[in-house]
């Protein structure tokens, strides 16, 4: 099942987002060695785990997190504007229909091929977000060899910056365009299929 969280206070939604976070901190701190911040020696939170941030979770039938990824308007502070500015020769996108997916949680656990599957799944229902608010461009930081497959989904998407180098290896940003045929664009490369059992809360 996929979750659209944006009430982050509703006692309902306390077991799937602390897993999420426990998971985060596994993936990004445990396995690659990020320096970002742990709470509680558990729980990766960091500085744009706000109320305007929005969690899209995918959940086991316990309700606990199997994968995730978080977006957030672009008008607020954000990774690419606030930490790598500098992926962006020509300047960070911002705006209000702009915004920003980070943090693609896919737990090492489910193994390669499902590990695949949670993320199709967590792009469609970021698709689906997107499309009925008008957000019409995603951007995002990711792992070069990772920000490679993503610009060749089938969406309209382009760099918006050569490749970096920082701790954890080389980095570049990327803008994806949404758009009425998006979701169609994806499906040619198995990456869309769709999200009819998301629900919000």
């Amino acid at each position: 099942m996929i979750h659209i969280i944006e009430k982050h206070l509703d006692p309902a939604n306390r077991r799937l987002l602390e897993t999420m976070f426990i998971d985060r901190k596994h993936l990004f701190v445990d396995l690659f060695g990020w320096d970002i911040p742990v709470v509680e020696g558990r729980f990766e939170i960091d500085q744009f785990d706000t109320p305007s941030t929005v969690y899209i979770v995918a959940a086991d039938d316990a309700g606990a997190h199997e994968a995730s990824l978080r977006l957030m308007p672009s008008t607020v502070p954000h990774m690419l504007a606030t930490v790598f500015p500098q992926l962006c020769p020509a300047g960070v996108p911002v705006g209000p229909t702009t915004w920003e997916s980070t943090r693609l949680c896919l737990p090492q656990r489910h193994g390669a091929v499902r590990r695949c599957e949670l993320r199709n799944q967590l792009i469609s229902a970021m698709v689906d977000f997107a499309l009925p608010r008008g957000i019409d461009r995603l951007t995002g930081v990711l792992p070069n060899a990772f920000r490679k497959e993503v610009l060749a989904m089938g969406w309209l998407a382009e760099p918006l910056g050569p490749a970096v180098r920082v701790d954890s290896g080389l980095v570049g940003a990327f803008a994806a365009h949404v758009r009425a045929d998006t979701p169609e664009r994806l499906r040619w490369s198995g990456t869309y299929v769709g999200s009819a059992r998301a629900v919000t809360a």
